[in-house]
């Protein structure tokens, strides 16, 4: 993931790095700014402060409790150390983060941490200090965990990873989350851990575990084409306004699937970009969708890798 792939909002808010130092700027709000917290152990300025050092003067120099949004960055030497590190310091700090609504954990990229060398841990461990947390993002799939949790006010969560572990994904759909509106789940590949199947999915497409679901996204798959097969008859479709199968190696058989599946001119956006679909595939999904409303994102057209056909196909995102 490249340096355009940094998160630059959450919650509807700009992101914006901590400086303890601001050299005479003002800084914005505390409700104005989804504040990153990050160190970078490699630059000659930052390589003796720690995170939790970075995170103390940011309580002190920022009002903690008009934060809403929280991004953690790189808290050190990433592959070595878990994000248990910085979720503690956090949690810590929950009686002072009265107003805290979305945390992004893990917002690393290429040059700090390839996606699959992030080191993530038990995650839920936000939802229990948060009671009114709203928003959840995690990048890394690397020792996620995800024990089932209940949480009355979480309404949207993604897990960005290059292998989603399928223990994790369990406890997702074994959760309580009756608020849940957004689900994004990056798949990935089994090279780096990502061992859900397609069983695995089947409470989620079911429609029966999250009944308020509006958003659905089962990306950067290598096992897209199958779970267009299942969406063609998943009784969750019926629900959603969004569906997002976009990053994996989904191509004309997947698409057809889709099409000869039940209707989705109910959605307002497919998205399917970053396909191996040809041509003539791209004009039948446009065709079949486009004219009744539905917004469908055909980019990123790939080809497979020296010319092997569905064995050269790969995902957007993997290491």
């Amino acid at each position: 993931m490249s340096d355009a792939d940094r998160l630059h909002e959450l919650l509807g808010l700009p992101a914006v790095d901590f400086q303890r130092e601001t050299d005479g700027a003002a800084r914005p709000a505390a409700d104005a700014a989804a504040w990153r917290i990050s160190v970078d152990p490699y630059d000659p300025d930052e390589e003796d402060v720690t995170w939790e050092a970075k995170f103390g003067a940011f309580l002190d120099a920022v009002d903690p409790s008009g934060v809403e949004a929280l991004i953690i960055g790189q808290w050190g030497e990433t592959y070595e150390e878990n994000s248990s590190y910085p979720l503690g310091l956090v949690i810590a700090a929950a009686d002072r983060l009265t107003a805290l609504k979305a945390v992004f954990v893990g917002d690393l990229v290429g040059e700090e941490a390839e996606i699959s060398w992030i080191e993530q841990s038990d995650v839920t461990t936000l939802l229990a200090a948060f009671p009114g947390l709203t928003h959840l993002g995690v990048r890394g799939g690397s020792g996620l965990e995800f024990p089932p949790v209940r949480h009355a006010a979480l309404r949207a969560l993604t897990i960005e990873s290059g292998g989603l572990p399928a223990g994790a994904l369990r406890g997702v759909l074994d959760s309580e989350l009756p608020a849940l509106e957004r689900l994004d789940l990056w798949l990935g590949v089994s090279a780096y851990g990502g061992d859900v199947t397609l069983p695995d999915l089947a409470p989620l497409l079911a429609g029966t575990r999250f009944p308020g679901l509006r958003h659905l996204g089962l990306r950067n798959s290598e096992l897209q084409n199958e779970i267009a097969v299942a969406i063609g008859a998943a009784p969750v479709v019926a629900q959603l306004r969004t569906l997002d199968l976009s990053n994996g190696t989904l191509g004309d058989e997947g698409a057809a699937a889709l099409l000869e599946g039940q209707p989705l001119i109910h959605l307002t956006t497919l998205d399917l970009h970053h396909h191996f679909l040809s041509a003539p595939m791209e004009r039948r999904v446009a065709e079949a969708l486009e004219p009744h409303g539905v917004s469908v994102d055909l980019s990123g057209r790939c080809e497979p890798w020296d010319n092997r056909g569905a064995e050269g196909r790969y995902t957007a995102v993997a290491e």
